[in-house]
């Protein structure tokens, strides 16, 4: 279970003016729970994610994982904890193959077709990528699936997905969603998914609405999404 309790984040301005981008969140993701996060650019979603991860450390408040305090924790702490994270804009390997790559966040020595199956599950032929170096000589949608494909192939306790339909076709997409619901169908893994797409909105079990640095409303699928999507709620629904 992960809990942020009031946390804020500030930083400073061209002129030292202090800038709060997250104001007093507070938020629990229990185990086996598939949130998404939603609101309009700029509302501090990602900024949230980065938190969650330790890319940013909180101005003040407190991050619990499963009882654990990882407020001050390094990203790497906290991936050793079991919290995955995946970029909106994925990181380039020089001189590391994509079989490795997944081998490596896997933990384990995987065959060839175990890695391929990772590959195929987030659209990408197998016999194309697994040998290809992840620099590059690839394109933003290729590396955002590559990336994708070693969070799941790491199946920790928590995964962050920020925007992962940035950069995805329209097929890719569409095998995402299956992915997100048999990651969640099948595991106590819980699913924190920052994204605009009303298709992952639809298979989330609990939706927060992000707007301004602060929660706008949260609560089950069922009653956040109506008001999004009709413009109606406390946040309309951005595309």
């Amino acid at each position: 279970m992960l809990e942020l309790q009031n946390i804020s984040f500030q930083i400073s301005d061209e002129k030292s003016a202090q800038k709060e981008i997250i104001k007093d969140i507070s938020l629990t993701i229990d185990d086996n729970q598939f949130v998404a996060i939603t609101g309009p650019n700029g509302g501090g979603k990602s900024t949230l994610a980065k938190l969650i991860m330790g890319i940013e450390q909180p101005t003040s408040g407190k991050l619990l994982f499963n009882g654990t305090d990882i407020t001050h924790m390094s990203i790497t702490e906290r991936a050793r904890l079991g919290i995955s994270f995946a970029f909106q804009q994925p990181v380039r390997f020089k001189g590391i193959k994509v079989k490795d790559l997944i081998t490596l966040a896997s933990g384990s020595q995987l065959t060839t077709a175990g890695a391929c199956d990772y590959l195929s599950k987030v659209g990408l032929c197998a016999r194309d990528y697994i040998n290809r170096d992840v620099d590059g000589s690839l394109s933003g949608g290729e590396l955002k699936r590559i990336e994708i494909a070693t969070i799941i192939a790491r199946n920790t306790p928590l995964s962050v997905f920020d925007e992962p339909e940035a950069g995805i076709d329209l097929w890719s997409f569409n095998n995402l969603i299956k992915v997100f619901e048999e990651l969640h169908d099948t595991s106590n893994n819980s699913l924190i998914i920052i994204s605009h797409q009303e298709r992952i909105l639809n298979i989330a079990d609990e939706i927060v609405v992000i707007a301004g640095g602060t929660i706008q409303s949260k609560g089950p699928r069922k009653d956040i999404l109506p008001g999004l999507l009709s413009g109606t709620g406390s946040c309309r629904f951005y595309q």
